[in-house]
């Protein structure tokens, strides 16, 4: 599966925006999803998380309560709606697709996702 991220940008502390992650390729539905984000001088961390149908999502604990996962099947695209942004928040933001059966546990390891995206850059200003 190809997937393509888009959506970030430059954004003031306290901003929002909405990441987008489009696949092709192969059956969307058949993936679990992952964001990953990676900043200036840091190893690349997890952010987040959703089973193939939706219904289940994991977050790390600095972005709970803040950013939303979610995915739209039938447009073959999954989605991160970040909120409240802080400067922490800056980074290389990557989606990446896990092969999956339907009750298997989500995953925060890079290195358990096959695919992954060109990664979007965010910058949050103070």
């Amino acid at each position: 599966v190809q997937l393509q991220a888009s959506g970030g940008g430059l954004v003031q502390a306290g901003g929002a925006l909405r990441l987008s992650c489009a696949a092709s390729g192969r059956t969307f539905s058949g993936y679990a999803m992952g964001w990953f984000r990676q900043a200036p001088g840091k190893e690349r961390e997890f952010v987040a998380a959703i089973s193939r149908t939706g219904s289940s999502t994991y977050y790390a604990d600095s972005v709970k309560g803040r950013f939303t996962i979610s995915r739209d099947n039938g447009r073959n695209t999954a989605y991160l709606q970040m909120n409240s942004l802080e400067p922490e928040d800056t980074a290389v933001y990557y989606c990446a697709a896990r092969r999956s059966i339907m009750t298997a546990p989500l995953e925060t390891g890079a290195s358990r996702y096959d695919y992954w995206g060109q990664g979007t850059e965010v910058t949050v200003s103070s």
